[in-house]
């Protein structure tokens, strides 16, 4: 099998594992948007797990390179679109009250009704871009 597919395999069910935990642990669900919105806007000893989630989420590409894994350093685009699309994505996060992952991992794993359409609502925004970018432009 090819190496790619062992990595995503793997990242995935990381991904899984971590969200389960904190659910199960904390009764919170993982989704980076809230999280990080959490952490920065409320000053809380409460806080502490959503730093140490965030700072993990920073340490664990140093951490996995030690093993041969790594992200891509390379953007296809330049740094003016990739800040359009960063604030594009960040209002996309406030109206649709989450992030991907709130929303595709959790909580279709949670059968919510609401991340269900959000998801979808999300793939099918990115089919459009992919195609209009890559096939009209």
């Amino acid at each position: 099998m090819n190496d790619i597919y062992i990595q995503a395999l793997v990242g995935g069910m990381v991904l899984g594992l971590g969200a389960a935990l904190l659910m199960f642990t904390l009764g919170k669900i993982a989704g980076i948007s809230g999280i990080t919105f959490s952490a920065i806007t409320s000053y809380s000893s409460t806080n502490l797990w959503r730093w140490a989630f965030l700072v993990g989420l920073i340490i664990a590409p140093i951490i996995t390179a030690q093993f041969g894994y790594k992200l891509p350093t390379e953007a296809a685009t330049g740094i003016p679109l990739l800040i359009i699309a960063g604030l594009l994505v960040g209002i996309g996060t406030k109206v649709g009250s989450g992030c991907t992952s709130g929303h595709g991992i959790c909580g279709i794993g949670r059968f919510s009704k609401r991340s269900i359409i959000a998801t979808i609502t999300f793939m099918f925004t990115a089919f459009v871009t992919v195609f209009i970018t890559h096939h009209l432009f």
